[in-house]
């Protein structure tokens, strides 16, 4: 198991069997077929179905429960913008195998992988229509059979390689981790992916001990807090974090000791005037020349843990060995270096830790120690309905959040649909007025340099008669000596 656990074999069997034969999308309503009136029944009929009806039929009771049963989910519908992913209602009650719990979900977690697989980016979630979504929290609803660890009614959150954003999620009860008392659902959610990856990167790669430093870029988002937060467990450690100048009062609560702005400063120098000797822990989700850069800011003994490639993914449609890929040829350092430098470079990618269900578990059950002892806790920027998808999507995107993004299963009231449909009327028309601003200072700015073109010409008239006249007094002035 990983945090999106199961091979794709597994998982498109899963998504099938999450996913009945019949969907349909939340403008659609169920279809009715009117039946002719039976005809009128004798007495002994009557009797016969009287004795029918007071004997139990549960086979037939739970076979109608399983056709009526639906619940609404989020899904892939193909690679592209925020419109890709549908709210839609899935029909028909999922099946339990040996081993598997249902948990009605309440609350989903929002991650940067989800805005890669949305673009054909992360190959870990299977090909469209499909569930996206790694974390949730909510309640077991059934068991499976051989289910002795948990019981109805159990508060658990849930980490899976895809699968999680609807109501109802049917997973192996291993990847279930029950809730401590008091645990909001909202931080339940916000845990498992972005708490587990900071951990392993600093505590498994980075063996962070006291007196260290440590660079975490991004430090504004989920793993960036996370691992900040995780920093701060250990005694005097030094943590350099990056992030717009907006968010330097949030991340500098949260414990960055020394926040920099990228967009205005350049973090190396930054980092090197304060640390000359240079850093024991670089994490990097950037990649390209900022890996580069990470890397020359170890000191020896130092490790550069690569976790992801965000500055590569912006309009390219790559998946992520491509990325990979590039990265490597842009990453310049070779086996000599990395010799006499005593520095090391791990990659970390918790999709593919699919067979360590132990190294998950050991992790999670630390992850949740800390939280109890209140030495964690997430940090959650906002919450949106389902139907808000694509602008809690957007928010991510723009990098707007401070903390994590959470998904709640809870419908929409009518009054904040209204709202909500009054807001996109009104960002249309913002949107619409300045495609129109932007149309009109081009045309201003088109007839500018026509204009400035016309007049070039008779600019230059003036210049050549001018020339025409000192030529003819040079001549003069030859003619005369």
């Amino acid at each position: 198991m990983s945090g999106e656990d199961a091979p794709a074999q597994q998982q498109n069997a899963e998504e099938q069997k999450q996913q009945p034969q019949e969907t349909k999308t939340l403008d659609e309503s169920p279809k009715t077929e009117s039946k002719p009136d039976p005809p009128p029944a004798s007495a002994s009929t009557e009797a016969a179905a009287a004795d029918a009806a007071a004997t139990p039929a549960p086979a037939a009771e739970k076979a109608s429960e399983e056709d009526t049963f639906s619940y609404r989910a989020l899904v892939l519908t193909g690679y592209g913008g925020y419109d890709k992913v549908k709210l839609q209602v899935k029909k028909g009650k999922p099946a339990l195998k040996s081993g598997e719990v249902m948990v009605r979900v309440k609350t989903c977690g929002l991650n940067f992988a989800d805005l890669m697989a949305r673009q054909g980016l992360y190959d870990r979630l299977p090909s469209p229509p499909v569930t996206p979504g790694m974390e949730c929290s909510g309640i077991i609803e059934a068991l499976g059979e051989d289910v002795t660890d948990r019981k109805v009614g159990d508060k658990v959150l849930v980490l899976n390689r895809s699968g999680m954003w609807q109501e109802f999620v049917v997973v192996p009860a291993a990847h279930t981790f029950l809730m401590p008392e008091g645990m909001s659902f909202e931080d339940a959610a916000a845990l498992p992916v972005n708490y587990i990856t900071a951990y392993l990167m600093l505590f498994d790669f980075g063996h962070l001990r006291p007196n260290q430093s440590v660079l975490v870029h991004m430090a504004a988002g989920g793993v960036g807090i996370a691992a900040t937060q995780l920093c701060k467990t250990v005694n005097d450690v030094t943590v350099f974090g990056t992030a717009s100048a907006s968010k330097h009062e949030v991340i500098s609560e949260g414990g960055v000791t020394h926040p920099i702005d990228y967009r205005t400063r350049d973090y190396v120098e930054e980092i090197r005037k304060i640390n000359p000797k240079g850093l024991d822990i670089v994490l990097d989700p950037l990649g390209g020349s900022d890996t580069n850069k990470g890397y020359n800011l170890l000191k020896p003994m130092g490790k550069l843990i690569s976790y992801g490639a965000a500055n590569m993914l912006s309009g390219q449609k790559k998946n992520l060995f491509a990325v990979a890929k590039t990265w490597y040829q842009q990453f310049s350092v070779h086996t000599a270096s990395l010799v006499q430098g005593n520095r090391s470079v791990c990659g970390f990618h918790l999709g593919y830790l699919d067979s360590e269900t132990e190294l998950i578990a050991q992790a999670m059950t630390v992850i949740l120690d800390l939280y109890q002892q209140g030495k964690i806790k997430p940090r959650i920027d906002s919450t949106y309905h389902l139907e808000q998808i694509g602008d809690a999507m957007r928010r991510m995107q723009e990098r707007s959040n401070i903390g994590k993004i959470i998904l709640t299963t809870e419908p929409m009231k009518e009054e904040e649909k209204k709202e909500e449909v009054k807001k996109d009327e009104e960002k249309k028309k913002d949107d619409k007025k300045k495609d129109d601003k932007k149309k009109d200072d081009k045309k201003k700015e088109d007839a500018k340099k026509d204009e400035k073109k016309k007049e070039e010409p008779k600019k230059e008239e003036p210049k050549k008669e001018d020339k025409k006249a000192e030529e003819k007094k040079e001549e003069v002035k030859k003619e005369e000596n």
